[in-house]
């Protein structure tokens, strides 16, 4: 296919532009959200899934601030998790596909990516939550490159839809 971003029509350049806005600014809104429940702090990433550390002391009315997530739980956040990641990178992989700034090689890696890194991280969770807190790191370093290309591919979109024009 011969499609490239900036030689779309207008109409269709304005919507795709708005399109990845928005989506931009869901995206956005859940990295807020996860800054609010761990703060970036792998203690307190680990405190989220794991809950807080018993408490030793002889009070008895001393209550933890956070619980271990049972299973039902886990399971309904990486599920909707997996799907939602899969179809947003589905929808940004597929407009991307027709930029004309990253060659193939490139291109392929941004697209899939994210996709891979989706199920590394929410498997890291479980590590995280079941087998040993180590797990965080790599939560955090495949989470880190699912957001590295997703920006990547959106300012990349962005540009050929509003800025880069016909020669």
């Amino acid at each position: 296919m011969n499609i490239k971003l900036y030689l779309l029509e207008n109409s269709l350049k304005k919507f795709l532009s708005i399109f990845v806005l928005v989506l931009s600014i869901g995206v956005l809104m859940g990295l807020t959200y996860l800054s609010q429940t761990t703060k970036y702090s792998p203690n307190k990433a680990i405190e989220r899934f794991n809950g807080s550390q018993e408490n030793t002391s002889e009070d008895m009315l001393d209550i933890p601030e956070t619980y271990p997530k049972p299973i039902s739980e886990m399971l309904i956040t990486t599920h909707n998790h997996i799907i939602g990641f899969s179809l947003i990178f589905f929808m940004i992989g597929i407009i991307f596909y027709f930029n004309s700034v990253i060659v193939a090689n490139w291109k392929l890696f941004l697209m899939i990516e994210p996709l891979i890194s989706t199920i590394v991280t929410f498997g890291s969770i479980w590590g995280m939550r079941y087998l040993t807190k180590e797990f965080v790191y790599l939560a955090a370093l495949s989470s880190t490159l699912i957001y590295l290309s997703y920006f990547t591919m959106v300012i990349i979109i962005l540009y050929e839809l509003i800025f880069k024009k016909e020669k």
